[in-house]
């Protein structure tokens, strides 16, 4: 299934070259693009329960991780992924992790609060619309599900399971595709 924008995404498959060879270590799992495509306009909420897409950070690359309390990857990789933004997030850069648990709401917060996790803004989708929109185009498998999204909402890479992103090998590979 071909998105009209994807031609508008040679920018990102550029990067997704550029990163391939940074694809290895504690982050080997990541696969780069093999062909040009833009993300679906998935939504989701903040904390304050305000609707939010990809759209809204249009101009800036984004690590984007669907994640679930139930999902014992997803809970070993949130600080990986809060140590990631803390040392890369800013103007250009942001991990946007989004939670995905349909039941209790309150679950979620009162867990990253209870780990320490508190550098990461947090994201929701309890009908984990995310994911299934993802698992159309065939990005989303199961969980945790990870994908580097270029400033144009275009995909650079993919990564099916967890990692440890606040190594040096998730570091490199992240800085690589802000310079490219």
């Amino acid at each position: 299934m071909r998105n009209p924008a994807d031609a508008a995404c040679g920018e990102a498959l550029a990067k997704a070259r550029a990163i391939a060879p940074f694809a290895h270590g504690e982050v080997a799992a990541v696969q780069v693009a093999s062909e040009a495509r833009a993300m679906p306009q998935l939504t989701f909420t903040d904390l304050t329960g305000a609707s939010k897409s990809l759209a809204d950070w249009h101009g800036r690359t984004v690590l984007l991780n669907l994640w679930a309390t139930w999902c014992v990857p997803c809970r070993r990789e949130m600080p990986a992924l809060q140590a990631l933004e803390q040392k890369l997030g800013g103007q250009n850069f942001e991990v946007v992790a989004v939670n995905i648990d349909t039941r209790d709401p309150q679950k979620p917060k009162a867990w990253l609060h209870d780990v320490g996790v508190d550098h990461l803004a947090y994201y929701a989708d309890p009908s984990a619309k995310v994911f299934q929109d993802l698992k159309l185009i065939g990005k989303a498998f199961g969980m945790p599900t990870t994908l580097l999204i270029d400033p144009n909402g275009c995909e650079i890479a993919t990564l099916a399971g967890p990692a440890e992103w606040g190594s040096d090998d998730a570091l490199k590979l992240i800085e690589q595709a802000l310079r490219s």
